[in-house]
């Protein structure tokens, strides 16, 4: 099933905390992510820069849309040699829609009132854990950019967890 946003059409993905988003489960290796993504389009695997000492190597997950023009990744995949899979972060324009308690989480214009806990940082999420809601600018418009998460090997939350990569907002192509 799709869904429309007015951006582009979207597959539907389920999210269940603690287990995973759509057809990528928490703990996954770099192999059953890279496999378990193959449904959305073509994948394309590197290693991300040590961020903290007390976490294992990490690699990230960059998974394009089949059919789409060049563009940032619909989902990128975060998978830590010791933990696994443990962040998915889904692109606002490009991403699958992602909803919790009936709520589309993916490319929602964030200056419209939602029920979102925000941290000390500025980080918007519902309020169970798991999810950060980051911003991505779309046009003239921020645009939410979900990050689906568990806490990884070192960390004491899934705050401390968010890859260095996902830090402050992220840039849009141009159309």
């Amino acid at each position: 099933m799709a869904f429309k946003t007015g951006v582009a059409e979207r597959d539907e993905w389920s999210y269940s905390p603690s287990v995973g988003v759509g057809p990528l489960r928490f703990g996954m290796t770099v192999d059953e992510v890279v496999e378990a993504a193959e449904m959305l389009g073509q994948t394309k695997v590197s290693e991300c820069a040590p961020d903290h000492a007390i976490f294992s190597p990490t690699w990230k997950v960059e998974v394009h849309r089949r059919g789409v023009a060049p563009s940032l990744p619909a989902v990128t995949a975060y998978v830590s040699q010791v933990a696994g899979l443990f962040c998915i972060a889904v692109d606002a324009v490009h991403g699958p829609q992602v909803a919790y308690d009936g709520l589309p989480l993916v490319g929602r214009d964030l200056s419209m009132d939602v029920p979102f806990r925000y941290t000390p940082e500025g980080y918007e999420g519902p309020d169970d854990s798991g999810v950060v809601m980051r911003g991505q600018p779309v046009g003239q418009v921020l645009r939410s950019r979900p990050l689906f998460m568990v806490t990884r090997d070192g960390a004491n939350t899934e705050w401390d967890s968010m890859p260095s990569e996902e830090y402050g907002v992220t840039e849009t192509m141009p159309r």
